[in-house]
């Protein structure tokens, strides 16, 4: 009972209750049209009264009675899912989509790049870079070169290896 309870206190629930409502009244207005408007016209075309009457086919049975096939009935159906797929698309889906187009585009208009502090790499790299300028000689080129050391100070009691 708990699972049911939460089950209609959804609002997804709610919201599709009242997409069928709608789209029952929808149904029954796009049904209407096929039914007072596009069926008489085509209906005329084949000489007939309505297209439920026209494009009947009859064929005898075992039973000696006939059965009648109705294409003009399945034409109309068809007539009427396409009037219906037109209006959700052109009266739902389009203005939707070009809603949620804009309010995406807004959203990420007023969304500032937030500033990403540099890592604690960089930043001992952008020291160790600034220390190496200021203690490094100017060479006769004019650049800032770490000095190098001499291969004749490797022996010697200030060589690399310091005092022994």
């Amino acid at each position: 009972m708990k699972g049911f309870k939460e089950f209609i206190l959804r609002g997804n629930v709610i919201d599709l209750a009242v997409a069928v409502v709608i789209g029952a009244a929808f149904t029954a207005i796009v049904t209407s049209l096929v039914t007072n408007i596009f069926n008489p016209l085509i209906g005329a075309a084949f000489d007939a009264a309505s297209l439920d009457e026209s494009l009947v086919v009859t064929i005898p049975t075992l039973s000696g009675k006939s059965a009648d096939l109705l294409f003009g009935a399945v034409i109309g159906s068809a007539i009427q899912f396409v009037i219906i797929a037109a209006v959700v698309y052109f009266c739902l889906v389009l203005p939707v989509n070009g809603l949620l187009k804009r309010t995406f585009a807004r959203q990420k208009a007023e969304e500032t790049p937030v500033d990403v502090p540099p890592t604690d790499v960089e930043l001992l790299s952008e020291i160790r870079d600034l220390l190496r300028a200021q203690n490094a000689p100017v060479t006769a080129s004019g650049s800032h070169a770490a000095p190098v050391a001499d291969a004749s100070d490797a022996n010697t009691a200030n060589g690399p290896l310091g005092s022994r």
